[in-house]
């Protein structure tokens, strides 16, 4: 059984690194939210 990865727009990535820097929450919870792991944002963030 192949596991397909999602792919996400470059806006999607922009607007959750955006949340990252400017929110309160912690990444965790943001990730959690927008259904990313955590190890994304911080790539994302990164790129």
């Amino acid at each position: 059984m192949t596991e397909h990865r999602k792919r996400y727009s470059s806006e999607f990535k922009a607007e959750a690194v955006r949340l990252m820097q400017t929110s309160d929450k912690p990444v965790a919870e943001i990730a959690e939210d927008l259904g990313i792991s955590e190890q994304s944002l911080y790539r994302w963030a990164r790129q």
